[in-house]
C-alpha cells in the first residue's frame, strides 16, 4: 500500500514518523508525499498541551474525510498514547489507532488492513527499545538530522505528563547511537541534533553517569558531519566537563536549548525543579563566558498555578536581564494526570495569556536589537531552499530548524541544498538575517 505520513509536534514526533516510514517500507509499502494518490494517510498526533490535543483531533477529523475514497486512516503519537480508549470509542473514523511504542508492528497491521475492514486499536504501554531505529528513513533534507539518544523521562516535573506517555529514561547505547550517527553521515547528513527528553541525562540508567560529553567526542570524530547541536538540556546538568567539551570541539555549534520555564524560586519549587534562580543565572553566565558567541534557547511558562503579578514581574525582569537569544513563550496549560491541575489557585486563561504576549512583545525588541548586532558578521550558514533567481533561505549554526531564524541571502554560485557556505549579513529584522555569500562552499 501507498502510505502518506504527515506529523504534529515536536521533532522527537518527527523522528518516530521516519522510524515508521522506514519499517513500512521493509515492510513492503510504499511512502508517498502525494496524499491524494495514497491508500493509507497516517497522522503522528502531539498530546502535550491543550491546543496540540485540539490541532490533532481537529486534523484527525478533516483526514477521516479521505475514508470516504477508500483510504485508510491511522493515527498514532502521544494523543493515541494517552487517550487510546477514549478515541477509539469516540472517533469510529480511525482504522488503526497506534501508539507510541508500537510502530514495529504497523507494517502488519496495515497489510491486514487490505483484506479486512474490521478496525485495530494497538497501543501496549510497554516501553519499547531502539532496535526499529535502524530503518529509519530520512528522505526530505538529508543534510540535517535528529538522532534520538534517549527515551522516555524520569524528571516529574508537576505540569508534564510526558512520563506517563513516554515512559522512564531509557539511553540507547552509545555503540548504537555512534552506529547511526556513522550510517547518516554516509547518507549526507551534514548536521546531526541530539534529541531526547533530557539529553544532559543520557547514559545515567546504562553507565551509571552522565555520558553525553563521551558521546559528543566521538560523534565529532564521524568523517562528513560538520555540525553537532544540543537540543532539550536541563539546567542542572550543564557541567563544567559538558561546557568544555562545547567549547573545544569545532563541530559542536555554540547553540544550546535549556527549557527553563520559569525565575521565580517559589514557581520553580512548584513545577518541582531543580534547578533555581540563581544557579540558571550561574550556567548562563559560565556558557557566555566559555563562548560569548553562544546562543541560547529557552522555553517559559506563564500563569503556573500560584503565579501572582510578583513573580510574573520577576520572570519579565529576568528575561530582560538575560537578553535570550531564541526565546519561546507558552501559557500554562492545565493538563490532566498532572499534580500542577490539581493546584490552588489556577491564574485565569486571559491573565496567562496575556502575560505570555507582554514578554514575547518585549523578546521581539531584543532579538531585533540582537540581530542588527550581526550586521557587517560573516556567518557559516547552511542552505535550505534554493530558487533559480540566486536567492537562498539558509540557518545558521545559532538556528535551529523549523523553530529558529532564517537567512535570506544572494549568491552568484550554483548552491543546493545543504550546502554550508559563509553568508555576510547586510540586514536585520526581528527573527531573520539578510545576507550576501561571499566565500566558497565549505
Amino acid at each position: 500500500m501507498k502510505v502518506y505520513i504527515e506529523t504534529l509536534g515536536c521533532p522527537k514526533n518527527f523522528n518516530d514518523s521516519q522510524v515508521a516510514a522506514g519499517l513500512l517500507e521493509k515492510g513492503g509499502h510504499k511512502i508517498t508525499k502525494d496524499i491524494k494518490e495514497a491508500d493509507a494517510v497516517m497522522l503522528n498526533t502531539c498530546g502535550f498541551i491543550n491546543d496540540a490535543k485540539k490541532e490533532s483531533i481537529e486534523r484527525i477529523l478533516e483526514l477521516a474525510e479521505l475514508r470516504e475514497e477508500g483510504k485508510t486512516l491511522i493515527v498514532s503519537g502521544c494523543l493515541t498514547e494517552r487517550y487510546a480508549e477514549e478515541l477509539y470509542k469516540e472517533m469510529p473514523e480511525i482504522d488503526i489507532l497506534l501508539g507510541v511504542n508500537d510502530y514495529a508492528k504497523l507494517p502488519q497491521l496495515l497489510s491486514s488492513r487490505e483484506a479486512k475492514t474490521s478496525r485495530v486499536k494497538s497501543v501496549s504501554g510497554a516501553p519499547c527499545g531502539f532496535e526499529s531505529d535502524v530503518y529509519r528513513k530520512i528522505e526530505d533534507y538529508p543534510y540535517t538530522a535528529t538522532l534520538k539518544i534517549a527515551e522516555g523521562c524520569d524528571n516529574r516535573c508537576t505540569y508534564c505528563i510526558i512520563p506517563a506517555i513516554r515512559g522512564k529514561y531509557r539511553s540507547k547505547k552509545m555503540e548504537d547511537v555512534l552506529q547511526e550517527a556513522a550510517e547518516l553521515a554516509k547518507r549526507g547528513t551534514k548536521e546531526i541534533i541530539l534529541i531526547a527528553q533530557d539529553v544532559t541525562y543520557y547514559g545515567m540508567d546504562l553507565y551509571g553517569e552522565p555520558k553525553l560529553t563521551a558521546l559528543l567526542k566521538k560523534i565529532c570524530e564521524i568523517d562528513g558531519i560538520k555540525w553537532v547541536r544540543l537540543m532539550y538540556c536541563y539546567e542542572d546538568r550543564i557541567t563544567d566537563e559538558l561546557i568544555e567539551v562545547m567549547k573545544t570541539q569545532p563541530k559542536v555549534c555554540h547553540y544550546i536549548d535549556i527549557p527553563i520555564q520559569h525565575a521565580s524560586d517559589k514557581i520553580l519549587a512548584a513545577m518541582k525543579r531543580r534547578s533555581t534562580s540563581m544557579t540558571i543565572r550561574d550556567t548562563i553566565g559560565k556558557l557566555r563566558r566559555a563562548m560569548p558567541d553562544i546562543h541560547i534557547r529557552t522555553t517559559l511558562i506563564t500563569g503556573f498555578p500560584g503565579e501572582k503579578q510578583a513573580e510574573f514581574e520577576e520572570l519579565y525582569r529576568f528575561v530582560e536581564e538575560m537578553r535570550f537569544e531564541r526565546l519561546g513563550v507558552f501559557a500554562y496549560s492545565k493538563e490532566e494526570g498532572t499534580e500542577a491541575a490539581e493546584m490552588h489557585p489556577q491564574v485565569r486563561n486571559d491573565v496567562k495569556v496575556r502575560r505570555a504576549e507582554k514578554i514575547m512583545a518585549r523578546q521581539v525588541e531584543i532579538s531585533l536589537a540582537l540581530n542588527r548586532a550581526k550586521i557587517g558578521k560573516v556567518l557559516e550558514t547552511i542552505v535550505e531552499e534554493a530558487d533559480e533567481d540566486g536567492s537562498f533561505i539558509g540557518r545558521t549554526r545559532y538556528d535551529a530548524p523549523e523553530i529558529d531564524n532564517s537567512v535570506i541571502f544572494t549568491s552568484d554560485a550554483a548552491l543546493s541544498p545543504g550546502d554550508i557556505v559563509n553568508v555576510e549579513i547586510i540586514d536585520a529584522f526581528d527573527y531573520d538575517l539578510v545576507g550576501i555569500h561571499r566565500k566558497e562552499k565549505i
